[in-house]
């Protein structure tokens, strides 16, 4: 199952800053379904994700209800992505 959605790209600034596109509300009942597959501790869901030509390893993990996918400094380089900037993203849990 891959869920394609497009998400503002935001800056986390906890104790470790990262990155991070907020799934759509709409497409959360469909990684609920997913977790109970493949999650590991706290509800994570290890995916593949891709965003243009750059593809990557990561998990997605449950944040206020929704889910949170990290995007990665490389990922952010190799595609010029930047805080506030729309992205489009192609995941597949497992």
């Amino acid at each position: 199952m891959a869920l394609t959605f497009t998400a503002e790209l935001f800056h986390w600034r906890g104790p470790a800053p990262h990155y991070f596109l907020r799934v759509p509300e709409d497409l959360v009942p469909d990684l609920k379904d997913a977790a109970r597959f493949v999650t590991y501790g706290w509800g994570m869901i290890p995916c593949e994700a891709v965003v243009g030509e750059t593809r990557f390893r990561t998990s997605i993990f449950p944040k206020d209800g929704g889910y949170l996918l990290p995007v990665k400094v490389a990922v952010r380089r190799a595609e010029a992505l930047e805080e506030g900037q729309a992205v489009t993203v192609t995941v597949t849990p497992g």
